[in-house]
């Protein structure tokens, strides 16, 4: 259950108790909680099927859990691991308004969130650029960029930068938390890379469905490292 700002304190994603299991499978998450604070950058890791992917399509609203309470104080935008997954226009200007067919506004105010989205991941000369002619680090942005256009207040992304080369991986996460403390986003990141550690504010470590550690970045991946 989704529940708006008024019910929150002091964080952007509150989970409780949360228990998901596939149909004739095994548990995935076992009573799992965790606490993402306003306006942070946090990251998820564990190993795989540890339920890092899954906990983030339960917190998108993508699955249902079984039990447990999910709190998401504004809307959500998800960014998947692979880009063509989440791409479906023909040009860059295209995709980032296709979010906005819902929202009854003029062509003059779909194409001011467009620009300013665009402008927020340094990819405004791009706008007729067709969609195959991007590198994969410029389609993860302009996935980005269209759940910016539809003023989406919390990231949820899915190791973002599996498919892409080292020097990416970094400008990517790099642009992530420029624009959340930028634009007082919140943002949950899954990944496995240690690197990566070192551009955000937190970080969560899950097993076996349930979170057991947490903290400061630096201090985790030591103890992550010396394991």
């Amino acid at each position: 259950m989704n529940i708006g700002a008024t019910a929150m304190t002091q964080a952007a994603i509150k989970v409780r108790d949360l228990c998901f299991q596939w149909p004739r499978g095994a548990s995935v998450l076992q009573s799992c909680s965790l606490d993402v604070p306003k306006g942070e950058f946090w990251m998820l890791l564990g190993t795989n099927g540890s339920g890092k992917s899954t906990l983030l399509r339960l917190l998108a609203g993508l699955l249902q859990p079984q039990s447990g309470e999910i709190r998401i104080a504004g809307p959500v935008g998800f960014v998947f691991q692979n880009p063509d997954h989440q791409l479906v226009m023909p040009t860059v200007g295209a995709d980032v308004a296709f979010g906005l067919v819902e929202e009854k506004l003029s062509v003059a105010q779909v194409q001011a969130r467009v620009n300013e989205a665009l402008a927020a991941v340094n990819l405004q000369l791009l706008q007729r650029r067709p969609i195959y002619a991007l590198s994969g680090g410029q389609k993860q942005r302009i996935a980005i960029a269209g759940a910016i256009a539809r003023q989406c207040e919390i990231l949820l992304l899915d190791e973002p930068t599996a498919l892409l080369d080292p020097d990416t991986q970094l400008d990517l996460v790099a642009q992530v938390r420029n624009l959340v403390k930028a634009r007082g986003l919140t943002a949950l990141w899954v990944t496995h890379r240690f690197d990566e550690l070192n551009y955000c504010d937190g970080a969560f470590l899950l097993e076996e469905g349930r979170v057991v550690d947490r903290g400061d970045p630096g201090p985790l991946k030591e103890r992550l490292i010396r394991c």
